[in-house]
């Protein structure tokens, strides 16, 4: 079916070129080999006999996501003077250029130094710069945020998704909890912090049980 249509198509080409291409008759022959070169072509080197093999999409890795629409959830001013900071530094995340990513929001903290956004961006920042784990920098940074303003999501929210992405489920559970239990009702964060709370406690599963299993 396949050369059918590749005839169709060359005869077609041929025809356009006659008729329509107002090609000079000495220059026709010329233009038949241009066809048939690209029919031998694909003769060569094209797979018509091979069967349909539709490959589906990779499916996304199921974790606690980094991706949401807004990765501050209504919990960043984007007006203030982190803005700016934030932006240029989210920019240079999104082309893989963490280290810069995260020395910009050091620069922006230079100048606001009790700026909780700025604190929280870096963490972030320093988070993404270590493949997505929780060092000691990106955990002082979250520190720092939440000892500027202990009401703030920002610090909880942000310092629980990179627990659980290294691996610190229950630490992680933890922090999100006390979260979630101090959240209004109306927050705009809160349906998503539902949902990824949810989200890891299935994955740690059934809790293990505690010192009464251990006794004689």
């Amino acid at each position: 079916m396949i050369w059918l249509w590749l005839l169709l198509v060359a005869a077609v080409t041929a025809g356009g070129i006659v008729w329509f291409g107002r090609v000079p008759a000495a220059a026709r022959p010329l233009a038949a080999a241009a066809v048939m070169l690209g029919l031998a072509g694909y003769a060569l080197q094209g797979s018509p006999a091979l069967p349909g093999k539709p490959v589906a999409a990779p499916e996304e890795p199921e974790g606690f996501g980094e991706a949401i629409t807004d990765r501050r959830q209504g919990m960043a001013d984007r007006f203030g003077p982190a803005a700016q900071w934030l932006a240029m530094s989210d920019g240079f995340a999104r082309t893989g250029k963490t280290a810069l990513a995260a020395q910009t929001l050091e620069k922006g903290l230079q100048k606001y130094p009790d700026n909780v956004d700025l604190w929280v961006g870096l963490g972030n920042a320093l988070v993404a710069h270590g493949g997505g784990m929780m060092s000691p920098a990106a955990a002082l940074a979250f520190d720092e945020a939440a000892k500027r303003d202990p009401t703030h999501p920002a610090p909880p929210f942000f310092a629980g998704l990179a627990m659980a992405q290294s691996g610190d489920l229950r630490g992680a559970e933890a922090v999100w909890s006390g979260l979630l239990a101090r959240s209004p009702a109306d927050a705009p964060w809160r349906a998503d912090l539902e949902m990824r709370l949810d989200q890891l406690r299935r994955a740690m599963g059934p809790e293990l049980p505690s010192e009464a299993g251990n006794g004689p």
